[in-house]
C-alpha cells in the first residue's frame, strides 16, 4: 500500500515541522511526503528537498487549513498514494503510526481511521525510541489496545481530532474533503466528521496507531481565537443547524465576552 503523510505547516510552527521531518525519517522513510504552507509566501529555508511542497495562501480571516490539507490530498493521490496520512505539523508520531494505520486500512478501507494522541508536557523533549515509553493518550477519546479498532458510536463522531488521522484515497473522494470556507481556527475537523456521518463512513478508533502533540503555549478558552471560533461556528451551524465548541462558547459567555441572541452567538 502506498502510504503519503500530509501536514500543513507555516513559519510560525517551524521548529515543530523540524522536529516532525527528523522523527518520520526514522520511523517511515519510504513514505511520500507532502507539505503545505499556510503562510502569504514560503521562505526557500524551510522546503525540504526530499518532500513535495505546496502553498495555499490565507484567506481574508485566516489561515485555510482544511483547503491546505485538500491540497495536500490531492497532490498525493496524483502521485498515486492510496492510504492519506493526515499529520499536524504539531505531532510527532510514534514508531507504529504508519503501519497500525496501513494494517487497519487493510481491515477497514472504508472507514476514517482515528488514534490516539499524547499530549507532551513542556519539558518533554522526547527522543525517537522514547516515544513509546511517555505514552498517555489523551482521556477525552477511547484509547484501544494497539493492533485493535472499533468502530465509533454516533456520539463519538464529535470526538474526532484532525491532527492525526487516516483514511484510504477512494474513501476520501466519497468525503470530498473538508469544506473549504472555514478559516483561521476551530470547526473544520468537527464538519468533516459530521460530513462522514452523514454520508455513512464509518470512524474507527484505532489502536497503536500513536501520535505525540509537541508543546506549545495554549489557553483555555482559547481567547486569541475568539472571533475565528465566532465566525466558524456561525459557519457550521449554517450546514448542520447546531453550533459546535460549545464548551468554549460557554466559557466566553461565562466571562461576559459573548452572549447568546436567538440562535447565534455576538460579542457582547
Amino acid at each position: 500500500m502506498r502510504v503519503a503523510v500530509l501536514t500543513v505547516a507555516s513559519a510560525a510552527r517551524r521548529a515543530h515541522l523540524e522536529r516532525q521531518r527528523e522523527v518520520l525519517a526514522v520511523v517511515a522513510p519510504d513514505v511520500v511526503r507532502v507539505e503545505v504552507f499556510l503562510d502569504e509566501t514560503v521562505a526557500p529555508g524551510i522546503r525540504d528537498a526530499g518532500v513535495r511542497t505546496l502553498h495555499v495562501p490565507p484567506g481574508r480571516h485566516g489561515l485555510r487549513v482544511g483547503a491546505g490539507r485538500n491540497a495536500a490530498a490531492a497532490a498525493a493521490i496524483a502521485d498515486g498514494a492510496e492510504l492519506l496520512v493526515f499529520l499536524d505539523v504539531d505531532c510527532l508520531p510514534g514508531p507504529d503510526l504508519v503501519p497500525r494505520y496501513a494494517a487497519a486500512a487493510r481491515l477497514h478501507p472504508e472507514a476514517v481511521l482515528a488514534g490516539p494522541v499524547t499530549y507532551l508536557a513542556s519539558v518533554q523533549r522526547p527522543e525517537t525510541d522514547d516515544l513509546p515509553h511517555v505514552t498517555r493518550p489523551h482521556a477525552a477519546r477511547p484509547a484501544l489496545p494497539a493492533g485493535t479498532t472499533r468502530a465509533a458510536e454516533a456520539g463519538e463522531y464529535d470526538l474526532f481530532w484532525s491532527l492525526s488521522f487516516a483514511v484510504t484515497a477512494a474513501t476520501w473522494e466519497r468525503l470530498g474533503g473538508f469544506h473549504d470556507a472555514y478559516e483561521g481556527y476551530g470547526a473544520e475537523d468537527t464538519d468533516l466528521a459530521w460530513t462522514a456521518r452523514a454520508a455513512g463512513v464509518p470512524l474507527r478508533w484505532t489502536g497503536g496507531a500513536d501520535a505525540y502533540h509537541q508543546w506549545h503555549p495554549v489557553s483555555s478558552p482559547p481567547w486569541r481565537h475568539l472571533d475565528d471560533i465566532l465566525r466558524n461556528g456561525t459557519t457550521f451551524h449554517r450546514r448542520w443547524g447546531v453550533w459546535p465548541m460549545r464548551g468554549w462558547l460557554d466559557a466566553f459567555a461565562a466571562a461576559g465576552a459573548v452572549e447568546r441572541r436567538g440562535d447565534s452567538w455576538l460579542r457582547t
